[in-house]
């Protein structure tokens, strides 16, 4: 697809991957509306690319809907919809509780459902639109240390996968972004035991927003932030039981660095 004069939402845009992305687009002659749980994160990155704003809490339907109307009403209708919000909290199955595991489901993958569900039967009528997901590839490989965000993004690859099934010949692209680390607020230290050992290169968000504005225009499904993330994926489909093994050893050398 052409990005050029269409009209883009972009969740989770008030920095990261999503505000790169979110300017890339800008730069490439769409029409974007920017969203964020941050209001004054979102209308300030709005306001610095020359882009629309819309504050919103993606693990609520009804807010969801609300961005989606907001942005027919001063842009038109959703041609590229990229569900970008997302968030880490958690740990082990004993020590997180339920509370953080509903809300990571809210924003991690229901969020995506909802935005399906607000879009998709436009892009059906007209025959043609856009679905980005962000995963990671704590969702195709898995993570260590945080179980809610490795099933949440497992969740949206399955996902992904399915839409991109269902409705590429209805004339619907899928896309799904992988990455491995990004220097982004949801990365944290870059000298922390994760990043030095399970991250893999770090990469800057222009450079995602690059490769994403690439994908869109090849209409490829995944998307990868290094050539190294094939060659894990090739490892772990290759021999699962060495692969797991050579994650354990990490695992422990991670605990060792951290105590």
């Amino acid at each position: 697809m052409q990005i050029e004069n269409k009209v883009a939402v972009v969740t989770g845009a008030a920095s990261g991957i999503g505000r790169a992305c979110a300017e890339a687009f800008v730069r490439a002659g769409a029409r974007v509306m920017l969203s964020d749980v941050d209001e004054a994160g979102v209308r300030a990155a709005a306001a610095a690319i020359g882009a629309e704003a819309c504050a919103c809490d993606v693990g609520v339907e009804s807010e969801v809907n609300a961005l989606v109307a907001a942005t027919e009403a001063r842009l038109g209708p959703v041609d590229v919809f990229f569900s970008n919000a997302g968030i880490a909290t958690g740990a082990d199955p004993l020590s997180t509780s339920l509370d953080v595991w509903q809300t990571q489901w809210q924003v991690n993958v229901m969020a995506h459902v909802y935005a399906v569900r607000a879009v998709l039967p436009g892009m059906l009528e007209r025959g043609q639109g856009y679905l980005l997901h962000t995963a990671s590839m704590a969702g195709i490989l898995t993570t260590h240390g945080n179980l809610p965000y490795a099933v949440t993004k497992h969740a949206v690859v399955g996902l992904a996968e399915w839409l991109s099934v269902t409705y590429h010949d209805r004339g619907v692209r899928v896309s799904l972004l992988a990455p491995l680390g990004v220097r982004t607020p949801m990365l944290g230290d870059t000298d922390s035991a994760f990043a030095k050992l399970a991250a893999g290169p770090i990469r800057e968000p222009e450079e995602v927003a690059a490769q994403v504005l690439a994908a869109i225009d090849a209409e490829q499904f995944l998307i990868l932030t290094d050539p190294i993330a094939q060659t894990w994926m090739e490892r772990k489909t290759n021999d699962l039981e060495r692969w797991l093994t050579g994650m354990r050893r990490m695992q422990a050398k991670m605990e060792s660095m951290e105590s």
